[in-house]
Parts: C-alpha cells; sequence; structure tokens
C-alpha cells in the first residue's frame, strides 16, 4: 500500500508540475498536449491570421450572427460581418489578428483589463460605455425589433406593458425598456439563444433584439415572429471599442472610412446580410424535438470531452495535493499553519466559485501583467477551490485512522513525515475514496462554468451550436448525455480503484 501510494503521489506532483509549466508559457496549455492550437482548448473562437506583423486581440461574443458566430462545422473557425471587417482593416494596418471568444457581458471587462486590444461585437456606442472606453466611427446602423410567439400580439411597445421582457445582459437593448420597469418585469441573459428558447418555453412573452438576428431565428423557428421598432434617434450604431487611449483608436477609423469611401465596407455588409435566408440548413419545419439539425456538429461537440476531461483531470489533481497540504497545516502544532489553513477554508468556501473564477482570470492580467491563460485560470481557481473542500475531507480521513498506529510509529522512532506519507496517509486515502470520487464527479459537472471565460469545454461549445442552428434543446440534451456517460465511467473506475485498495483489508 505504502509503495502504490508514494509512486502515485509522485506521479500525480510530476504531470502537475509539467502542466503548471505548459500553461505559464502564455501558449497554451493544450498546445504543448496535443501539439494544436489554443483554439482547442481556449475556445474555438480563438483563430489567429497568418500574416506578419504584431499581433492584436480582437473580443468578441461569437453567438451573434451574422455579426460574429462559430463555424462549427468548418473548423470552429470564427465568421461573420464583424470578423471580416475587422480582418480587412488588420491586414491594411499589417498587423495579424487573433481572435478572443467570450459572454458579451465580459468584453469590455476584457478591454479594460487589456485581455484584448479591441472588441468588436455587434456593440452599440452609448454615452455610458464611452465614459470607460473609446469607440471608432459607426460602421452599421441596426433596428430592434420584438421577438415573440405568434399571433401574440406583441407588435409595439406599448403592448409590453406588464409582460416578461427579455434582453441580452449588456446590450443596449437594455435601454429600450429601461422605461418599462415599473410595469413589466425585465428579465436579462447573457446570450441571445436563451432568451430565445424562454419564449419558446412560455416563461417570457417577448425579447427585444437586434433585426438580422431576429430574422434568423423566427425563419428557423416558424412558431415565433418578429416586429421592427421605429429607429431610435438617439442609437449611434455599431462601432468597434478600444480601451481608453488606445493609440488604434485613430487607425481604424483612417482604415474605416477608406473602406466606406471605396465601397468595400458595404460589400462586407452587402455579403452577409444577403445570405440571410439562404442557408437552408438552419430552417426548421419540425416542431418538437429534431436531433437532425445537429448534422455536422456532433464532431465539434464530442472534441469538448477532452477540453471537460483534462480541466477536470488537473483541477482534481491540484486540489487533491494542496488539499492534503492544508490538511496537515490543520493538525500541526505551529499555530500560524492552523490559521492560514483555517482562514484560507473559509475564503475559499465562502465565496462564490464563479467569482473567484472572475477575479484570478480577470485581475491576474491587472495586477501581475501576466496574460494568464483561460483555461489555466480556470485550472487554478477550480484546483484552489476544491482544496478548500478536500482539506478538510483528508483531514476527517487522517484523524479517522487509529491513533494507535501513530504512537506505534513514533516508539519505533520512525520520522514524522516517513511515518504520515508511508502510514497515515495511504490509510486515509482508503477510507475518503468515496468522497474523492464525489469531488471528482462535481468538478466533472461544474466544470460548465468555465465556458463563461470562453474555454470550449462541453458547455461552450453547445452554446455555439445553438447559436449556429436556432435550437437549444437538441445540443443541450446531447451534451447532458456526455456529462452522465462521463459520470458513469468516473464512477466506474472508482469502483475498480477502491477494490484494489481494499484487498489487503
Amino acid at each position: 500500500m505504502s509503495k502504490w501510494f508514494k509512486r502515485a503521489v509522485t506521479s500525480l506532483a510530476a504531470l502537475l508540475l509539467l502542466l503548471g509549466i505548459i500553461g505559464g508559457t502564455g501558449s497554451g496549455l493544450l498546445t504543448a498536449v496535443t501539439g494544436s492550437t489554443l483554439a482547442i482548448a481556449e475556445g474555438a473562437e480563438s483563430t489567429a491570421t497568418t500574416g506578419g506583423g504584431q499581433t492584436i486581440v480582437m473580443g468578441t461574443s461569437p453567438d451573434y450572427p451574422p455579426y460574429e458566430n462559430t463555424d462549427a462545422k468548418n473548423g470552429g473557425k470564427v465568421v461573420g460581418l464583424d470578423i471580416d471587417i475587422a480582418q480587412a482593416i488588420a491586414d491594411k494596418l499589417g498587423y495579424k489578428l487573433e481572435i478572443s471568444g467570450m459572454d458579451f457581458s465580459g468584453l469590455i471587462a476584457a478591454l479594460q483589463t487589456e485581455r484584448v486590444d479591441f472588441v468588436m461585437s455587434a456593440m452599440s456606442v452609448t454615452e455610458e460605455r464611452k465614459q470607460s472606453i473609446d469607440f471608432s466611427d459607426s460602421y452599421y446602423a441596426a433596428r430592434n425589433t420584438i421577438v415573440s410567439k405568434k399571433d401574440s400580439g406583441l407588435t409595439t411597445m406599448a403592448s409590453l406593458e406588464g409582460k416578461n421582457v427579455g434582453v441580452q445582459l449588456g446590450s443596449t437593448q437594455e435601454e429600450a425598456v429601461a422605461g418599462m420597469e415599473s410595469t413589466s418585469k425585465i428579465t436579462k441573459l447573457d446570450k441571445i439563444p436563451n432568451l430565445i428558447q424562454e419564449i419558446k418555453a412560455g416563461r417570457m412573452d417577448a425579447a427585444i433584439v437586434e433585426d438580422a438576428v431576429a430574422w434568423g431565428y423566427t425563419d428557423a423557428n416558424p412558431d415565433l415572429q418578429f416586429t421592427i421598432l421605429d429607429p431610435n434617434p438617439n442609437d449611434l450604431g455599431y462601432a468597434i471599442a478600444f480601451p481608453k487611449g488606445s493609440e488604434l483608436t485613430a487607425q481604424f477609423n483612417a482604415e474605416l472610412q477608406k473602406m466606406k469611401d471605396n465601397g468595400e465596407l458595404q460589400a462586407i455588409i452587402d455579403k452577409w446580410f444577403g445570405a440571410l435566408g439562404q442557408d437552408d440548413s438552419k430552417k426548421v419545419s419540425k416542431s418538437g424535438l429534431d436531433f437532425s439539425i445537429l448534422d455536422g456538429y456532433v464532431g465539434y461537440i464530442f472534441k469538448g470531452i477532452f477540453v471537460t476531461l483534462l480541466f477536470t483531470f488537473v483541477s482534481a489533481l491540484f486540489g487533491f495535493i494542496w488539499g492534503a497540504i492544508l490538511s496537515l497545516f490543520k493538525i500541526s502544532n505551529i499555530a500560524p499553519l492552523r490559521w492560514f489553513a483555517t482562514a484560507y477554508t473559509s475564503v475559499f468556501r465562502g465565496t462564490p466559485l464563479l467569482l473567484q473564477l472572475f477575479l484570478i482570470y480577470y485581475a491576474t492580467p491587472q495586477l501581475f501583467n501576466y496574460d494568464i491563460p483561460a483555461l489555466l485560470a480556470a485550472g487554478l481557481a477550480f484546483g484552489l477551490n476544491s482544496a478548500a473542500y478536500l482539506s478538510e475531507t483528508i483531514r476527517g480521513g487522517i484523524m479517522a485512522v487509529d491513533k494507535g498506529q501513530r504512537e506505534a510509529a513514533i516508539a519505533l522512532g520512525i520520522p514524522y513525515k516517513t511515518m504520515m506519507f508511508s502510514i497515515i496517509l495511504p490509510q486515509a486515502v482508503k477510507n475518503i475514496l468515496p468522497a474523492l470520487v464525489n469531488e471528482c464527479v462535481a468538478l466533472v459537472k461544474e466544470s460548465s462554468l468555465v465556458s463563461v471565460i470562453g474555454v470550449a469545454d462541453l458547455m461552450r461549445r453547445a452554446s455555439v451550436v445553438q447559436a449556429a442552428t436556432f435550437r437549444s434543446f437538441e445540443a443541450l440534451l446531447l451534451i447532458g448525455a456526455i456529462y452522465y456517460v462521463l459520470v458513469l465511467l468516473l464512477t466506474s473506475l472508482a469502483g475498480l480503484l477502491e477494490r484494489r485498495m481494499r484487498r489487503s483489508d
């Protein structure tokens, strides 16, 4: 037992160190593991051009076709109106363009912490946003629409009074319903597909979305309709966002004006808006579930299994090692170590995991000037959080070992370190193995949270498919089945390990 435990701990520690070094290079955890690009691990939305010159990073929320969405059927590249405009400007300026995908509500934070150099994501210019970021000249002006079920009669803003109305969090559509909060229920969600699904499920009466996006969803869902609202005279249109004082603002404005003058900008707009309604793969005539819409997307979704498992393994490994150290601190005779371990556990158990993830991902570049990869940030956040819980579990396992064994080891003159790692901890791990398995199972399921910072795990890929197909249930049911199978496999492997460890009983 002791030799097996030593080998296991040594191997896990070595692998953690290796993965930590790889992640710390800034090239991405999976780059060295698979030899591929960061697009696999940190989002299929992360792509780069092949030109020379300095690299600039564009932030976007690729779930808003035709402006930007992930082409899951063709390698997971981000495509759309905004992408073509950004690529054209970058080429003219001699920059190499890299695209970083994330939730829309996190784009401004990414600008402010300099995780990205600029943002293009159908972002409207508002006075409030201009207080914290700079904007280029406008490149397109859209119209708001009301999306609702057919024959609902919800075709004007007045008809929405007293209804449950949805808008995308952080969008200018929030302003369109700002005056209705006293008379109507306003629901704010991160993603447009979620708003559409709420309407179809009957939990929301209508949603305010942009015209081109509304067209796509209503075309794919015959039970929905949309009505174009009167233009807002204060609407300044869509523009490119930059950090305050960025030198890129003037450069982009100059090239944007040239594109307007020579007709190149209008040609890009015509290309993407002319394609609306011509992609028959997005048209759905069937009601209820129709898994045929996943044709061509299943392989893309399955790639997320590797990311989810790697993330879970690294987080569980780090959490176990750090949790074991914390548990030793808690039973130590050195008071400062006990105080530190107790305070650490209190903080990480007393604050939300999502908050810890955001702090590590967004605060690290701002405080330490290190652009931490999304997957590494997620692994650290989940590992640190898991360690707080595991430290109590491991401490309980250590305390459950018969005290007579410690006394015998001391009487034989066995050093404390040898006694702990060769006698006590192996028995403690055997006793708490079911609890450790439960923690791993929880990590597998909680890994879906990493999708909010752009890691292309199963949940993120399902969101991409939702945006591409304008349907939600089919992709969600598929990844739900995948998660369930992963948990069953993990539980089975844990059962085999537990039976092996109990052979000496």
